[in-house]
């Protein structure tokens, strides 16, 4: 069993509810020094009760790592399913969007019907799949180097094409949001080609459910003020929210009432 004094128990209590604390933050509010609380955080760490970050500690690694689409298919599933019937909100009759890759795009596809006339511009293979269904969405399938992991296409080519169209929404999924960091993806390559589909795009519309916040991947998509519109689930804390809305983000709380 594992003995902690009474300050490290109510740095895991915060940690618990905000999912990060800060250096800073808990030498003012335990009125110790920064050494004390570094080596609380450490001691912490080495009984894997927490991850060590850069300033402070997360309740979850830091960094994303790259899995093969079919195992996150299964992950958060139904907050992912929520959040693609509030993405589907911000998709109307005439539009031209761009579908990026990831599990809650793939879930926001299986639920695109009913539309007149929409036209989808995709990097997905499953997404092309899906809209095959439905006879009055106009898809255009990019070209280029298929990942196996993800089941979506990457490099020069598809970058390329982008460069011949114009969409006024683009629905991006992420692996992750950080703060600092800003959006980014566990592969460099598709992180690359999501900062073309942002170029060609009016309105940058980031689907993520909460375990995805303040985590970075490997390649960086962009700076937070890219983002018009954040839809995540209900496990997002309100300080992230409340931060992510300083910087001009519109956090969408999917489900809540």
């Amino acid at each position: 069993m594992v003995l902690i004094n009474r300050r490290q128990e109510e740095i895991l209590n915060e940690l618990e509810q905000k999912g990060y604390v800060n250096v800073v933050d808990l030498c003012e509010t335990h009125n110790v020094s920064t050494v004390t609380i570094r080596k609380d955080l450490n001691f912490l760490e080495n009984e894997k009760l927490l991850h060590r970050t850069h300033g402070g500690a997360s309740k979850k690694p830091l960094y994303a790592f790259e899995r093969n689409v079919a195992d996150k298919e299964e992950l958060q599933v139904e907050q992912k399913k929520q959040i693609a019937k509030e993405a589907l909100k911000y998709i109307s009759n005439n539009d031209y969007i761009i579908l990026g890759s990831g599990t809650n795009i793939h879930y926001l596809s299986r639920i695109i019907s009913g539309f007149n006339k929409l036209t989808v511009l995709t990097s997905s293979l499953k997404v092309s799949l899906e809209l095959c269904k439905e006879s009055n969405v106009n898809t255009i399938q990019l070209g280029g180097d298929i990942r196996n992991s993800s089941t979506s296409v990457v490099g020069p080519i598809a970058e390329a094409t982008l460069g011949y169209f114009s969409c006024n929404k683009l629905f991006l999924g992420t692996d992750g949001i950080h703060l600092d960091f800003g959006m980014s993806t566990s592969n460099a390559l598709e992180a690359h080609l999501n900062q073309a589909m942002i170029d060609v795009a009016e309105k940058v519309i980031v689907l993520a459910d909460s375990t995805k916040m303040n985590v970075r991947g490997f390649g960086k998509i962009c700076n937070l003020n890219k983002i018009d519109i954040l839809i995540t689930d209900e496990g997002i804390d309100n300080e992230t929210k409340a931060k992510l809305e300083e910087v001009g983000i519109d956090v969408v709380v999917a489900g809540k009432l």
